[in-house]
Formats: C-alpha cells, sequence, structure tokens
C-alpha cells in the first residue's frame, strides 16, 4: 500500500494483520514504514491478542522464519507453521521456539516442501492474503499524507471489513 506525500512523492507502508481463522475477522493490524521488515513486527501483532485468549497457532509467510519470531508464537503456547528457508539449517534446542523450528525442518526435509505445506496446514495462511486484497478493494492508495492519520485510516478500513465479515462470510465445502 502506498501513500501521497508532499511534492508527488509516494511513501511505501506496509500493513501486518492477524486474523482469526474461524471468523475470519482481523484482530491485529502495524502499520510500518517500508523499510522496517516483516519479521520485527510480529511480535507486537501476538502482543495486541489479550494473554488470556487462545492463540492455538500462528500461520506466516517464510519471511518470518527468525528466532525471535518462533520464540514469540512458543511465549504464546502456540504452534508455528511458518516454513523454513532453503538449506535451512538445524538450530540448538534451547528454547521451545527452536524445538519447533528444528521439527518443521526435519519434517520438510522428510516430506519435502510440497507435502510438508499440504500436510502442516500452511494453505490456511492464504486467508490473510484474501484479507490483504479485500483491503486493497477498498482503495490501493490512503489520502492521508501524515503517519498518524494513515494508520487511523487503515485501522478504519479494518474495522469495515470487519463489520462486513460479521454480516456474513460465503461457506465452501469441498467437492468431488
Amino acid at each position: 500500500c502506498w501513500a501521497k506525500g508532499g511534492a508527488k512523492r509516494r511513501i511505501w507502508r506496509k500493513i501486518h494483520i492477524g486474523i482469526d481463522e474461524e471468523t475470519l475477522e482481523v484482530w491485529t493490524g502495524e502499520v510500518t514504514s517500508s523499510n522496517i521488515g516483516d519479521a520485527p513486527v510480529l511480535p507486537d501483532l501476538g502482543n495486541q491478542i489479550p494473554p488470556d485468549q487462545d492463540l492455538g497457532g500462528a500461520t506466516a509467510v517464510g519471511a518470518y522464519d527468525t528466532r525471535k519470531c518462533h520464540e514469540a508464537i512458543a511465549a504464546r503456547d502456540a504452534y508455528a507453521v511458518i516454513p523454513p528457508r532453503k538449506n535451512a539449517k538445524l538450530w540448538k534446542p534451547t528454547s521451545a521456539g527452536a524445538i519447533a523450528r528444528n521439527d518443521a525442518v526435519n519434517a520438510q526435509r522428510y516430506l519435502g516442501c510440497t507435502l510438508w505445506r499440504h500436510w502442516s496446514g500452511y494453505h490456511r495462511q492464504s486467508r490473510i492474503e484474501n484479507k490483504m486484497h479485500c483491503m486493497k478493494l477498498l482503495g490501493q492508495s490512503l489520502m492521508a499524507r501524515d503517519f498518524e492519520r494513515q494508520v487511523a485510516e487503515i485501522q478504519i478500513r479494518i474495522a469495515v471489513l470487519n463489520r462486513y465479515t460479521v454480516l456474513g462470510i460465503p461457506v465452501t465445502e469441498p467437492v468431488g
């Protein structure tokens, strides 16, 4: 997503969201500038969910395959479904996050990438991508010029999407 800045320059913003897998409502959201990577944001997204709320699991793309991300997910007693990077090396099993990540690396080596994605349920990550697509349907660019107002504009979009989600989502069932 990008926002208009002064003097016809574009400032790129990154939107990070976390959704509830069952209701498809956006639970967490974070807006950063484009010079901040994806992985440092994940612990902040997890902290936005109340500690008494059961997290269950977290599914993310390979950019989140870092120690801090795995530790943040394991600290919430949740399982991580994050594809290990190509040629991933095993980590020293000193923490719950490292042990879970090593299990994913070993499973991917044994099953192969395609079977691991099917076996682990990684396909659920596409629901987040779909929600981001819906957010972009509300407008590709932001109208606000300063960062705080851009954050407010994105929060409004999230509230609108959640309202649409509450009204009803299509129920799909596999055929054949």
